[in-house]
């Protein structure tokens, strides 16, 4: 036999495993069988098998049902698997069995190996994988993974992304501007206003993701094969929770119902669907930074975000809205990682899901790469764009629909006439008022103030 390699055996026979590989047959077999996408299972993902696998031991131990050394053994290995450590050691491809069992399988050799040092042996399926299946690990996996994101990178991503706007749109709750729908003129508001607009979506979208999970934090752990909870004493999933709370800050508790837990996939659904609001969210802001920008002589023109790199490899001086362009795109990934995560729910089959690996990638990354984006699209462009007031003015000055003003006073028609007549002959509406109406100069100002407009109500 080659140094290269090293003869394992399993219940379906022996075959070759790398020599140094802390991982095992069951393992071998899977990145064998599914050469598919060379995509492996997130760190986040790693992370919380060694999480699931080093409470599983504990709760074992205080249960009476595993060995101290063991347990002892077990903690010290699924800690290297948390840390990162062995990260290596997890080759296997996201598109695998549908259960995940190869990665659980997966975690259960590399841990196994890691604990059987001096003498002491650690069974990866007696000991590691005691009162539990991969029916109940790997969608428990998911769901610690997730909710670990998100409060450790999500939610503060997105907390500074809204004190930024909000920062923002106070910096400039004086600077008047022309409001728009349909992409036309409208009615004047503040950059204030509709800065301020942007971060109350933000605010929103974070309420939707906590209100989630809630129901996130609930685990499946202790279903084991089918949801009766075979194999795992009475007491396991209560204890295993315990000590995941301790462990990780974080209020998990146990599935009201087992059966619901490993048969479906709801509430990784309904958070890659909050997930998916704040995406669209993000790039509607993103898209009117873009539009805000446009320019700088033939757009819009009323901000200049950050300059950060060239614009192009043959027009010099050319530089383009990039932030916004890659936040842009981080929302369409999350918008189809929800589409994939929305079939894998689908595929419930009578016990068990059988997408879950997939929807552990794309859950996964939706909150990484949402959190990523939020923060660069803070730090590098909210907080840099300063604001062109000079084609501000030009523009709240020559538009027409600042009439509307008038209507209380002088009615629609007569209102429209004026603001078509202004428009044709490019003249402000004040002066155009002031020959079609008998209304004095001093009121007319008074009625068609920019800022006034931006306090709602009736003028008057």
């Amino acid at each position: 036999m080659s140094d290269e390699y090293r003869i394992e055996k399993d219940s379906m026979g022996e075959l070759k495993v790398p020599a140094d590989a802390l991982y095992r047959a069951q393992t071998q077999r899977a990145v064998e069988n599914f050469p598919i996408s060379g995509l492996r299972l997130p760190r986040q993902m790693i992370r919380a098998l060694g999480l699931i696998k080093l409470a599983c031991a504990h709760a074992n131990r205080s249960l009476g049902l595993l060995d101290e050394s063991i347990a002892e053994a077990i903690d010290a290995a699924a800690r290297k698997v948390i840390e990162g450590e062995v990260d290596d050691q997890f080759p296997i491809d996201i598109f695998q069995t549908g259960s995940g069992t190869s990665s659980n399988m997966n975690a259960n050799e590399v841990i196994s190996t890691l604990a059987s040092r001096d003498g002491l042996e650690v069974h990866p399926n007696d000991h590691v994988n005691m009162s539990q299946s991969s029916n109940d690990v790997f969608p428990s996996a998911i769901q610690v993974a997730a909710s670990l994101a998100i409060h450790e990178q999500l939610l503060p991503a997105l907390n500074h992304l809204e004190q930024s706007l909000r920062d923002k749109g106070e910096a400039l709750a004086d600077v008047v501007t022309t409001g728009r729908t349909h992409l036309m003129d409208a009615m004047p508001i503040t950059l204030g206003q509709e800065i301020g607009g942007w971060a109350e979506q933000i605010r929103q979208g974070r309420y939707r993701i906590q209100s989630s999970l809630t129901r996130l934090q609930k685990l499946p752990q202790g279903a084991t094969a089918v949801g009766t909870g075979i194999n795992a004493h009475p007491e396991f999933a209560q204890r295993f929770n315990v000590v995941l709370k301790e462990i990780t800050g974080i209020s998990f508790a146990p599935k009201e119902d087992f059966f619901e837990g490993l048969s479906a996939q709801d509430a990784s659904v309904e958070m890659s669907g909050q997930l998916k609001v704040v995406a669209v969210s993000m790039m509607k802001i993103a898209n009117d930074l873009r539009w805000m920008n446009s320019g700088p002589l033939a757009g819009i023109g009323e901000i200049e975000l950050p300059a950060l790199q060239p614009g192009s490899s043959i027009m010099p001086g050319k530089v383009n809205p990039v932030i916004p362009e890659a936040v842009t795109m981080v929302c369409a990934q999350v918008i189809g990682n929800d589409a994939t995560i929305t079939v894998g729910g689908q595929s419930g089959n009578f016990q068990l899901n059988v997408m879950l690996p997939v929807i552990a990638y794309n859950l996964v990354q939706s909150i990484e790469i949402l959190a990523n984006a939020a923060r660069v699209l803070a730090d590098k462009a909210v907080a840099g764009f300063t604001v062109r007031e000079d084609n501000i003015q030009r523009a709240l000055e020559a538009n027409p629909i600042l009439v509307t003003a008038l209507n209380p006073v002088i009615g629609y028609e007569l209102g429209a006439k004026i603001a078509k007549t202004a428009y044709a002959a490019q003249r402000p509406v004040l002066e155009v008022a002031l020959e079609m109406t008998d209304l004095p100069e001093d009121e007319l100002r008074r009625l068609l103030d920019p800022k006034r407009l931006t306090l709602g109500g009736i003028p008057g």
